[in-house]
């Protein structure tokens, strides 16, 4: 499943391409609680169609009446980018379905020229991080190379958006962890790739739209090209596949290093790669070892329910309390035991 920006981008390019014209709103600053963060995008067509979100739903329908001919309206005029603003009041926070005190801006770009966002398109599909520069007096787009990730901004003349590959998801290991861990990272954005040097299991594969690699894991860790948005976690529960995999990782710029596996196999693998290895404990404070979060799960769906939730974490620069980490959360829960 592709990302929501790309697939709002990809939408709005081919709608202008065919002739269609096109409102592209971009949610540019909120205030107080809002349904959708900055940078969120929807493409709006002239005759109602819609993809993507900029608010639970009431904003949508608004920008639907105003400026299409979905309900009689004119339709999209050919202006400027213009900012509105929803949700100043109570009565229309309420109106529109935002949280109680909650604001936000929208730019609106009307019909912009779909063959900058074709290029933008290109260079986001050939694996570029690219700057989205939009100034709106002039209603100038300008799209530039960045080295990192860098947070979306606006002042009020200048939007800028930093648009990039989508997210990526490395597996070690084609279990039936696996396969749920895979499910749920493809209707969350990412692209996720499964290595396994074992035929046996690859062959028995069974999650369309996941790219499968037959080879040992370290070289495909080495040759994956990671970045700040990829993540890593190793699923095979064998030490020979997984240590080498995992320390390759934790020499790359990954957000998530993750491992499966007991308190006690945890440990071990720590020791393991500090002794032999030359890891150090402070080498090792980026691996979640035993990752995801604390639930109680058992069954494989409820264990990548736990691994998704705490990748979603990371990804979103969320630091989780300790008491969340499995580790910690089993050992207090222990403690209350032996006390009861």
């Amino acid at each position: 499943m592709e990302s929501i920006d790309l697939l709002v981008l990809r939408t709005a390019r081919d709608w202008l391409a065919s002739g269609h014209r096109v409102l592209l709103a971009t949610v540019a600053r909120t205030w107080g609680s809002s349904p959708r963060p900055v940078g969120s995008m929807m493409a709006l067509r002239n005759d109602g169609r819609v993809v993507g979100s900029v608010s639970g739903g009431c904003i949508e329908d608004d920008l639907i009446h105003r400026y299409t001919t979905a309900y009689g309206g004119s339709g999209l005029p050919d202006r400027q980018p213009d900012v509105v603003r929803y949700g100043v009041s109570a009565d229309e926070a309420h109106r529109f379905g935002l949280p109680c005190g909650g604001t936000l801006e929208l730019v609106l770009e009307f019909t912009p020229d779909w063959r900058s966002l074709d290029e933008l398109l290109a260079r986001l599909d050939t694996g570029q991080l690219v700057r989205r520069r939009l100034r709106l007096d002039t209603n100038a787009i300008a799209l530039e190379h960045s080295a990192q990730p860098e947070q979306f901004s606006f002042d009020g003349e200048h939007m800028l958006n930093t648009l990039g590959p989508g997210y990526r998801l490395l597996m070690i290991g084609a279990g039936a962890l696996a396969e749920y861990l895979a499910t749920m990272a493809l209707f969350n954005g990412f692209k996720v790739t499964v290595c396994d040097p074992r035929p046996e299991y690859v062959e028995t594969w069974a999650v369309a739209g996941v790219e499968c690699r037959v080879g040992m894991p370290d070289d495909v860790v080495r040759e994956f090209a990671v970045d700040l948005r990829t993540c890593i976690v190793a699923l095979s529960h064998d030490p020979k596949l997984d240590d080498l995999a995992l320390l390759e990782a934790l020499q790359s710029p990954a957000f998530y290093i993750g491992a499966i596996g007991s308190r006690r196999n945890s440990q071990l693998r720590r020791e393991r790669l500090i002794e032999h290895f030359g890891e150090t404990d402070a080498s090792l404070r980026r691996l979640h070892g035993p990752m995801g979060i604390y639930i109680g799960s058992k069954t494989p769906a409820e264990i990548a329910v736990s691994v998704m939730a705490e990748i979603l974490a990371a990804k979103n620069g969320i630091q989780l309390p300790r008491t969340t980490d499995v580790a910690e959360a089993k050992r207090l829960r222990e403690n209350v035991m032996s006390d009861g």
